[in-house]
């Protein structure tokens, strides 16, 4: 993709204050703004959030707009990154939970990796949708409604707007190459 290829395109990147797989956020990030997008940082409280190299602290990030206060409207895409605490704790967000109802029931792009597809199933979003995700949540999206299947990335247009789902971060490359060209 070309570096003006998201020109004026906001990303919103939904996030708890803390638990996030740093990996999950940045190198999405990067692809995002190397493709001329600009990433905004949502959580569910003002301030930092704390991201993590597996169960290591790793850096914090300052959070651009708290979800009570954002709009799916003003986002062209919705990206959920993993860590098995950062969704864990969105899913008992009221707020994040209505922004991502919102969202994907726009046929804007929703991409999720690892455990961020926990997040979708508390939102009620995935009935008939095929997906990817960290393999222990195989059972969980099956009872939501999903097809779960083990592939590096896996783009489902079954629905108003596209899902980009990977495994974990290994699956990183794939992951924001499909969702770039979603957002195309």
């Amino acid at each position: 993709m070309t570096d003006a290829a998201l020109a004026g395109k906001k990303i919103a990147f939904l996030v708890a204050n803390e638990g996030i797989e740093q990996v999950e956020l940045t190198e999405p990030w990067k692809a995002v703004q190397e493709a001329g997008g600009e990433p905004v940082l949502l959580s569910t409280g003002p301030g930092t959030v704390q991201a993590f190299d597996h169960l290591d602290k790793a850096d914090t990030f300052d959070v651009d707009v708290v979800v009570d206060d954002a709009s799916p409207s003003e986002y062209a895409a919705l990206v959920l990154p993993g860590g098995v605490a950062n969704p864990d704790a969105l899913r008992t967000s009221r707020s994040a939970v209505t922004f991502v109802q919102q969202f994907a029931a726009s046929t804007r792009p929703v991409a999720a990796i690892c455990h961020a597809p926990w997040t979708l199933v508390e939102a009620d979003v995935l009935k008939g949708r095929r997906m990817t995700s960290w393999p222990s949540l195989r059972t969980d999206l099956r009872n939501a409604g999903a097809e779960w299947v083990d592939e590096e990335v896996v783009v489902d247009r079954n629905g108003p707007g596209p899902l980009v789902t990977s495994r974990n971060p290994d699956d990183l490359p794939a992951f924001n190459r499909a969702l770039l060209e979603a957002l195309s």
